[in-house]
């Protein structure tokens, strides 16, 4: 990424999208999807029905600027009913373009109580 990550926030659409959307499509998605600021730089990540394709759209104070992945093997998203739409962190962003998935966080130890 071209800043600093502390400074974004990235928002995951929870829904599939049409990858032939642009620019207009995509903000129109977004506006629609998400309840802040479009031109603050958030990303806005939207990925195809097949999980294969992926854009990401970001304002970046001179225009919309769009970024797009396609995967030769694999998914970025391996089934939609699992997928919730909404405010991920730029290592979750940066995971799933790496194709690893994140299904749930869990805790490496647990304290006793008692001890």
């Amino acid at each position: 990424m071209f800043f600093p990550e502390g400074r974004i926030r990235v928002f995951l659409y929870g829904q599939p999208t049409d990858m032939r959307k642009s620019y207009d499509g995509l903000y129109a998605l977004a506006r629609q999807g998400f309840d802040v600021d479009l031109l603050a730089g958030h990303l806005f990540v939207f990925a195809n029905r097949r999980g294969t394709q992926m854009k990401i759209l970001y304002f970046d104070r001179s225009g919309w600027v769009v970024w797009a992945k396609r995967l030769e093997e694999g998914k970025f998203v391996r089934n939609w009913s699992d997928t919730r739409g909404g405010e991920i962190d730029c290592t979750a962003l940066k995971l799933l373009l790496e194709g690893i998935e994140v299904k749930r966080q869990f805790k490496r130890y647990s304290l006793e109580r008692g001890q």
